[in-house]
């Protein structure tokens, strides 16, 4: 079974949970199932996956069925970026809770530090391709997210893809009631992530590492991009302690005492991501596999590059 790593506010949080972006509607379902009953309990979910209704009628049944208790499951979702206004942030929580037919989530994040234009649009575009902001400040965002925990909607609060000088502005909010529990971040050894982890760490927030796998389903994959499930550095690692390169990606970031969440919909594979608690990388393979760094993103949201509150031009 899954490990845990405790959360500032005490809660424990399965070290392994199955990714839900880019899981399809009418195999997200039977993924959340296979996994529930293969011994996750941690599901990662986003209203912008536009998936949750599905993701939440399979836990629904795994509750029925008595395989799991709502307190044996540990549930994130995640605020969307057209959201942010503080008149919003509320009934977004509260769709999405709707949506996975809880009564409360886990944890709840700002999935990314940018506001975007409210609309109907995920991504609302000008005329040149650029993402279209809203005049929000995240850290009035986050005084409704603090609102959320004292509702007891949400039990922990946190932030995703932001770096550590926003990090650093929640920290030192005047009159912060809830600090950040978790960071999640796109993190592989392409993308190690080193003083973004260390510096969370130290401020005793939980670091999830999200496309573990590097995201071989990503749908703007160019055919030239590296892939870390074909590495034959990292096959190598795999073919000797007789697991799957996937199995490897997945250990890393354990090790560092992280969170990670690989997303599947094959049976086999979600079954076999969970089987990684029997054996253990050596310091120096994860130095090896930390040196692969090559500071290259999946998730660049290149759209947004102008916006204010990027999170990618400073250095970590």
């Amino acid at each position: 079974m899954a490990s845990f790593l405790e959360l500032n506010t005490g809660a424990k949080m399965p070290v392994v949970g199955l990714g839900t972006w880019k899981s399809p509607p009418g195999q997200v379902g039977e993924a959340v199932k296979v996994a529930i009953d293969a011994g996750y309990r941690h599901i990662d979910c986003a209203h912008v996956y536009q998936n949750e209704h599905e993701v939440g009628e399979a836990i629904q049944e795994k509750l029925k069925e008595g395989v799991v208790q709502r307190q044996d499951l540990f549930i994130v979702s995640k605020l969307w970026c057209t959201f942010h206004d503080k008149s919003m942030v509320k009934d977004a929580c509260k769709k999405t809770l709707s949506d996975l037919k809880l009564d409360y989530l886990d944890l709840y994040l700002i999935h990314w530090p940018t506001g975007f234009k409210a609309g109907k649009e995920f991504f609302p575009l000008d005329g040149t391709g650029n993402v279209i902001p809203s005049d929000t400040d995240f850290l009035d965002t986050w005084t409704v997210m603090e609102e959320l925990v004292d509702e007891g909607l949400v039990k922990a609060i946190g932030v995703s893809n932001f770096n550590h000088l926003q990090i650093e502005r929640i920290l030192n909010k005047p009159g912060l009631k809830h600090k950040p529990a978790v960071n999640q971040i796109e993190c592989h050894p392409y993308l190690t992530q080193e003083k973004l982890t260390q510096y969370c760490q130290s401020k005793g927030i939980v670091v999830t590492a999200y496309s573990p796998l590097g995201s071989p389903d990503r749908p703007w994959a160019k055919p030239e991009d590296p892939s870390l499930l074909e590495d034959p550095r990292i096959k190598e690692i795999a073919t000797k302690h007789n697991k799957t390169v996937a199995q490897i990606l997945i250990r890393f970031p354990i090790q560092r005492n992280m969170v990670v969440i690989p997303k599947s919909v094959t049976p086999k594979r979600i079954i076999e991501n969970l089987q990684v608690f029997d054996f253990d990388l050596s310091t120096a393979e994860v130095s090896t596999l930390l040196s692969y760094n090559r500071n290259w993103r999946v998730c660049a949201l290149m759209s947004c590059a102008n916006h204010k509150d990027y999170p990618f031009a400073a250095e970590f």
